[in-house]
């Protein structure tokens, strides 16, 4: 049963916005989400609570449910729209892209709060982008992780020239030292990985890079997401860099109505327009 809705008078914020994220990964979306929001937007943020959680995909297929409590229990608090952070869970849920994208809609309809989730949103960012062909920056992400964004890529019917993770380019000699650094890695290595993705597939439309992670590239090595990066990157390569973090926040502004107040990427500037 729906509670009865908020009036404008009853809810905080006249835009509110709830994201979840995976156990044992604090998550930088609320506070980067809210940083470029204008004034009217709050957001809240829930934890999925799964104790014996190590990352493993099937552990997030098996814990896929907790996409509706977390949708659930925002609708009864007054949100608007709902962000799922992690690009992983869409492939592991083995429900493929028209399944996912049906998963969302039932949620969103059953709960009359807009529910979108990260590894989705990048494929509805691309149609809007009329992109066909891209590249993936694997970044930290495990072979059976990428690999997987691959698969949904291809099969939401894109052509996938050339994808890799931070191992595959040379930057670390193995996944256990890529691990090691907990998805925060060097300021630098940004640019350098994209220059390198860039070089690898120079005939793709738009440059993509997997996940959340991070690049101590802000004020005193202030760890920052691709959304902080995206925009000096564009300007180099000449062409779109999104991130599953961009991808997620320009859905969730688009269904908003509300465009960035601050300078982004080409995704999110376009929703100026």
């Amino acid at each position: 049963m729906m509670p009865s809705k908020w009036t404008p008078e009853q809810k905080l914020f006249p835009h509110q916005v709830g994201f979840t994220c995976p156990p044992f990964d604090y998550d930088a979306a609320p506070s980067d989400f809210l940083r470029m929001s204008p004034e009217t937007v709050g957001v809240h943020g829930w934890m999925l609570h799964v104790p014996d959680y190590a990352h493993g995909l099937d552990q997030r297929k098996a814990n896929f449910g907790m996409m509706e409590d977390f949708v659930h229990c925002m609708s009864r608090n007054g949100v608007d729209v709902c962000g799922q952070v992690g690009s992983n869970w869409v492939h592991a849920s083995g429900l493929g892209v028209e399944g996912i994208r049906q998963h969302c809609a039932d949620l969103s309809d059953k709960y009359e709060t807009r529910f979108h989730m990260a590894g989705y949103a990048m494929v509805e960012a691309l149609r809007a982008m009329n992109v066909e062909k891209v590249a993936l920056n694997g970044a930290y992400h495990w072979p059976e992780w990428w690999q997987g964004t691959v698969g949904f890529l291809r099969e939401a019917g894109f052509d996938v020239l050339w994808a890799g993770n931070f191992v595959d380019q040379g930057w670390f000699p193995d996944q256990e030292s890529v691990n090691a650094k907990r998805w925060i890695f060097d300021g630098a290595l940004f640019d350098k990985s994209f220059a390198y993705v860039a070089e690898h597939a120079p005939k793709a439309d738009a440059y993509l890079i997997n996940g959340m992670c991070n690049f101590r590239s802000g004020p005193n090595g202030l760890p920052q997401r691709p959304l902080h990066l995206a925009r000096d990157t564009e300007a180099k390569l000449g062409k779109p860099v999104i991130g599953h973090d961009t991808a997620l926040y320009w859905r969730i502004m688009k269904d908003l109505g509300i465009a960035p107040t601050t300078p982004q990427s080409m995704l999110l500037e376009g929703l100026h327009a």
